[in-house]
């Protein structure tokens, strides 16, 4: 009886025994590894919630591409018409030019999503000069096909016989070329220290330099794309307004009971154009503009 009461007496006094600063020890601990949980959950549902912010345009664009490909492919095999076989290739190009635009871009921003962004110190890499350079050549080609697309429509609209003669299917593949050689060389004048491409924030794409530190060669490469791309569109605009109009006057003149199927082709044309060159205008302008706008205020303020 007596070893067992001096056992537990023992016992009880190799308990640690806790003082008051031990336990606040403890506690803080406790609470600095709960809050670094709910920072990790947080950072977690950041990068799901940004991921998901790029696949789903992405993908959109992806599937309506795919859809417009088929389609387009399928009536350019079945098209007679020169006009409107013209009119489809160019079209054909633009659909797969986008395709790529998505495709490309969005893959390396979704992977810099999910690896947390580039880090602070990293101003200018070869996977940003890559996707500055893609950025750049990808925004370009979609508003330049969109300009000779409502060129050749204004002038087969205005002046068929001189369109007839003029425009064919090799010269039609020469503008295209021409148009992707154009698109490429501009986005390529950083490699030649003409611009430079730049982490933009939250560090997760890239793009021309137009905030920090920017120089003389920045400017005037930020104002020619943003001027390239700003007279693409005003050109497309008014050559739409032109064939529109025109369009709208030959139906007021047409007499009774005559058939003009050519022209019904011509306002099916120039309605799909109208539908670009507006897409176009709402996804392009604001960042033309503010290209545009931040190249010129530097320019004036050095």
């Amino acid at each position: 009886m007596f070893a067992l009461r001096h056992f537990n007496s023992s016992a009880s006094s190799l308990h640690p025994r806790w003082g008051n600063g031990s336990a606040g020890m403890v506690e803080a601990m406790v609470t600095d590894m709960e809050h670094q949980q709910q920072e990790n959950v947080t950072a977690l549902q950041n990068q799901t919630s940004g991921a998901m912010i790029v696949v789903l345009p992405m993908s959109l664009g992806i599937i309506s591409n795919t859809v417009a490909l088929f389609i387009l492919v399928n009536a350019y095999s079945l098209q007679r018409r020169r006009s409107k076989a013209t009119f489809l290739l160019f079209a054909t190009s633009l659909v797969i030019t986008d395709f790529f635009g998505h495709v490309i871009p969005g893959a390396l921003v979704l992977r810099l999503y999910l690896s947390g962004g580039a880090s602070p110190e990293d101003s200018s890499d070869s996977m940003c000069q890559f996707l500055g350079g893609s950025m750049v050549f990808f925004g370009l080609c979609p508003l330049f096909m969109g300009c000779a697309m409502a060129a050749e429509r204004c002038l087969g609209v205005t002046k068929p016989l001189l369109h007839s003669s003029l425009v064919t299917k090799t010269r039609t593949k020469v503008c295209l070329s021409v148009i992707w050689l154009v698109a490429l060389s501009v986005a390529l004048l950083p490699c030649f220290q003409l611009g430079s491409y730049t982490y933009q924030e939250p560090k997760t794409w890239c793009f021309i330099n137009v905030l920090n530190d920017t120089m003389e060669v920045d400017v005037a490469f930020v104002v020619l794309f943003s001027g390239l791309g700003l007279t693409s569109l005003a050109v497309a605009l008014v050559c739409n307004t032109i064939s529109g109009l025109t369009l709208v006057l030959a139906r007021i003149r047409r007499q009774p009971g005559s058939h003009h199927s050519a022209r019904s082709h011509d306002i099916e044309m120039v309605v799909q154009l109208v539908g670009i060159t507006v897409t176009s205008c709402i996804c392009w302008s604001p960042l033309l503009l503010f290209c545009y706008a931040m190249g010129t205020s530097s320019t004036v303020f050095p």
